[in-house]
């Protein structure tokens, strides 16, 4: 063997020399120290090399400790021949470690021959402390060799050559302490004319600080032409394993720092999404009961601040917490992807804050949303009608109060007691024509007990004095109706002794009442208010007025035979000479009352025409609104609907690299953005509809909630597919995947996506992995258990691309993280507090020290950690 040749040339290179005085010096300090700090270990040493291994028992032990494994059962007696048992013993452990030992026999130790035991115990030194160094392609001596040259390099004054003259000015020595110690020793004030002090220093700090006791004396090296090779290569050997484990502590230090710097990371990030959930869930649930109140108003100013407020919420707060619903989106989706890269567990936001709870409640908010609009533009038009209707029972009530104003007195007096029979007769006559002008107003009665119930049904804020005013109005009018029906009877009593009446006036009564009630009716109409919502129903207005105007000229002659029959009174009473005291007795309608009524009726006619016109202007204003609206929203609706379809053809059919993809799609991004002129104009013309009242559009299917809820998901879908874009990438990247396999996942993917929905459905899943190799019901359970953790029935191109990566790279694991802690807990089952913060940095040694439990082993300690378990956790379930 490597060992066998290389033991056989040293023993023979050195065969002459062992016995040099200054060599053999050197070598019985070196080896003595060098199995002192073996045997202590064990509770033992030894003071004289040769004297303290003949009966073979030290030298058995010495073996054990470096070995660490058990060697036959010593013979504890004195006599020769048990020495040499013991001492046989050993030589052959030795050899079954594949060691050649040469013309080293057991007599000779056991009879103290120096030489002998100088150099049984170079050849432990050399299997059990040099052999295993290794650097690069080389081992055991060379190894060595190169190590020491490779940790000098930097240093000046130092060439390390050889285990012999290349150590004399001690600076190779301070050098290997300082390459790794730096704090140990002040390298740059050391000279290379100083070779006592620089070895002096290098041996005591080694032995103070490194644990690796003095082997050698400076003396001896310095007063040497050529020190021993064998004692420097032993002490140099103490430096390799001493700073070896540091440097095995160092590399496990740094994959626990890596480990616990990733888990810190991401529960950063999960913190970020708690927090953001929260405030939006927060906002959410205090938005939808103001959403969801609705607590009518009395009047429309009350109700126009309400719309205004409402604007204000579409406007100002609504936007930005869109947009934190789409960031919420894309962080939750980051965080997911970065835990299944470390190779942990996938990310559970706490109860109540999953992405899909807060779709849940924005669905709950859009809904509150819609439902409030409707109900605020129903409220407006009920308003709007209440106001119309109260106004007009308030114009009847008045002019029905008017006429019946004194009309209970006049039915109440006792004229007729003391009249003449042609006084009896006038009253009989005039009481009939009241009773006519009492049935005209029968209709005007009903409207406004039919208009106060319908301001009832419509829960008008001010019922109680509409209520109260028809009340009084019906009840007066029934008590009219009971006068009236009293007097007639008391004046038929009376007719029989009266037979003179004036056939004229009662003919200028009968014709002058319903005249009279026609221009009243008349004058009512034209003053009514009138409320339309399109060119339609204005028009049918005009139409009307217009049949009205027509009837003007007939009404006109039916006015001029009344005056002419009052003039036919004035005429007779003339010719006949009879004087005429007061007016007509049958009526109280006299000729100038019918003239002024008339020209108050040509006087609001032409009043109407204005108003008609007016609100013709308006109507056709609005309609311009509808048709400016309409052109717009036919044009942004198909575009939006275009651009989502363009959108899923792009995430199935994207070519180039992914950062050509993700450039292209960010550049399609940018030019959906810089549409949103064509909204915000869209909005204006839907505000300046909502000011004009305009509650319908006939000339197009597209509303702006439907507009603005097509843009929102436009945005949400573009920033979704960048994001899945940039998740592709920090994929790629961590776990090493080419171009070309992306590419040859995505053609397999889109090849088994008949579809082309974007996800594979569990046959067409199946399919695919029978494609890659992968066979077996079992396999396949197993496989979609990892991409479809939530039983969707729908693999993800993303989840595709987890498990094609899974598959083909490899990751940290808790096994992996537990033994890094155990060279930290130098081999123990526990770890200390102080050896992690030796270790480790502060932060990441005091986080571990706040999560460990304490270890509970029976080999357990005060202040143990359990470093197993803290392992297992970071690859188990998450605390969030």
């Amino acid at each position: 063997s490597y060992f066998t040749k290389t033991l056989e040339q040293e023993n023979d290179w050195d065969r002459d020399l062992l016995l040099d005085p200054a060599w053999e010096k050197q070598q019985r300090k070196t080896f003595t120290a060098w199995c002192n700090s073996h045997l202590r270990k064990a509770g033992t040493q030894i003071e004289n090399i040769e004297e303290d291994f003949r009966d073979g028992l030290k030298l058995m032990l010495l073996l054990e400790v470096i070995s660490g494994e058990r060697l036959p059962k010593p013979e504890r007696g004195k006599m020769r021949v048990h020495k040499i048992n013991n001492v046989n013993k050993a030589l052959d452990y030795i050899a079954s470690k594949g060691v050649k030992l040469v013309s080293i026999g057991a007599e000779e130790i056991v009879d103290g021959n120096a030489k002998m035991t100088l150099g049984m115990i170079w050849t432990i030194i050399l299997r059990f402390a040099i052999q295993d160094i290794s650097v690069e392609e080389t081992s055991a001596k060379e190894g060595l060799l190169l190590w020491c040259q490779r940790k000098t390099a930097p240093y000046k004054n130092v060439n390390v050559q050889n285990f012999h003259i290349s150590w004399k000015d001690g600076l190779a020595f301070n050098a290997l302490i300082h390459r790794h110690r730096p704090e140990l020793i002040d390298y740059d004030k050391l000279r290379k004319d100083d070779p006592l002090t620089n070895l002096n220093n290098a041996f005591e700090v080694a032995e103070k600080y490194l644990d690796i006791p003095k082997m050698m004396d400076a003396e001896d090296i310095v007063n040497t032409a050529r020190p021993d090779e064998k004692a420097i290569m032993t002490y140099v050997s103490c430096f390799y394993h001493a700073f070896s484990g540091a440097q095995k502590a160092e590399t496990a230090a740094n994959r626990i720092c890596k480990v616990l710097a990733v888990n810190q990371e991401n529960e950063h990030l999960m913190e970020d999404y708690e927090k953001l959930a929260s405030d939006l869930l927060e906002w959410i649930r205090r938005t939808i009961p103001w959403l969801e109140n609705r607590a009518p108003e009395k009047t429309m100013a009350e109700m126009q601040q309400k719309l205004e407020d409402f604007r204000g919420y579409r406007r100002v707060h609504k936007p930005p917490k869109v947009q934190e619903k789409c960031q919420l989106e894309i962080n939750f989706n980051t965080l997911q992807t970065k835990l299944r890269l470390s190779n942990r567990p996938a990310f559970m936001p706490s109860e109540g804050r999953m992405v899909s709870d807060i779709n849940g409640s924005w669905h709950n908010l859009e809904g509150a949303e819609k439902g409030y609009e409707e109900w605020m533009l129903n409220e407006i038009r009920r308003l709007e009608r209440l106001d119309h209707l109260a106004e007009k029972f308030r114009q009847k009530a008045t002019i029905h109060e008017s006429w019946t104003d004194g009309k209970e007195a006049m039915l109440t007096q006792k004229d007729y007691e003391t009249a003449s029979l042609s006084e009896v007769k006038a009253l009989l006559r005039k009481h009939e024509a009241f009773e006519s002008d009492l049935a005209a107003h029968q209709d005007r009665v009903e409207q406004i007990a039919a208009i106060a119930q319908e301001l009832n049904e419509l829960d008008y804020y001010d019922s109680p004095s509409v209520n109260a005013r028809c009340q009084k109005i019906c009840e007066q009018w029934d008590a009219l109706g009971s006068l009236t029906q009293s007097r007639r009877e008391s004046l038929e009593r009376t007719e029989k002794q009266l037979e003179s009446i004036d056939e004229l006036y009662l003919e200028y009564a009968k014709r002058a009442a319903p005249f009279n009630n026609w221009m009243e009716g008349a004058m009512e109409d034209l003053q009514d208010m009138f409320i339309v919502h399109n060119i339609e129903e204005i028009q049918g207005l005009i139409t009307a007025h217009e049949q009205f105007k027509s009837t003007l000229p007939e009404a006109n002659k039916e006015r001029e035979a009344i005056q002419a029959i009052q003039a036919e009174v004035q005429k007779i009473a003339q010719y006949n000479g009879i004087k005429l005291s007061g007016g007509n007795p049958y009526t109280t309608i006299t000729p100038k009352s019918i003239d002024d009524k008339w020209h108050k009726v040509e006087q609001l006619v032409p009043q109407r025409d204005r108003a008609l016109q007016e609100e013709l202007a308006k109507q056709q204003s609005n309609d311009h609104l509808r048709r400016k609206f309409a052109t717009q929203a036919n044009i942004v609706g198909p575009w939006i609907q275009t651009k989502m379809e363009e959108i899923g053809r792009i995430s199935i059919e994207m070519n180039g690299t992914l950062e050509d993809q993700l450039v292209n799609l960010r550049e399609y991004e940018q030019s959906i953005i810089e549409y949103k002129p064509h909204i915000d104009q869209l909005e204006g013309d839907h505000q300046l509809i909502q000011e004009a009242l305009i509650f319908d559009n006939k000339y197009t299917a597209y509303t702006m909630e439907h507009l603005r809820v097509g843009w929102e998901q436009l945005l949400t879908t573009i920033a979704r597919t960048i994001n899945e874009i940039e998740n592709q990438i920090l994929t790629r990247d961590a776990k090493g995947i080419s171009q070309e396999q992306l590419h040859e996942y995505r053609t397999s993917f889109n090849h088994f996506d008949k579809d082309h929905s974007g996800a594979l459905m569990a046959e067409e899943f199946k399919a695919c992995l029978i494609s890659l190799g992968y066979d077996g019901d079992a396999e396949f359970a197993r496989i979609m258990g990892i991409v479809d953790p939530n039983n969707s029935g729908a693999v993800t191109f993303q989840a595709f691309i987890d498990f094609m990566s899974r598959e083909t790279t490899d990751t940290d694991t808790a096994d992996q993280v537990i033994a890094s802690f155990k060279i930290l807990a130098a081999d123990k089952n526990f770890i200390t507090a102080d050896e992690l913060r030796r270790e480790l940095p502060p932060d990441q040694a005091e986080y571990c020290i706040a999560r460990m439990a304490p270890y509970s082993g029976p080999d357990a300690k005060p202040g143990a950690l359990d470093y197993m378990s803290f392992s297992t956790a970071l690859y188990g379930e998450s605390d969030l």
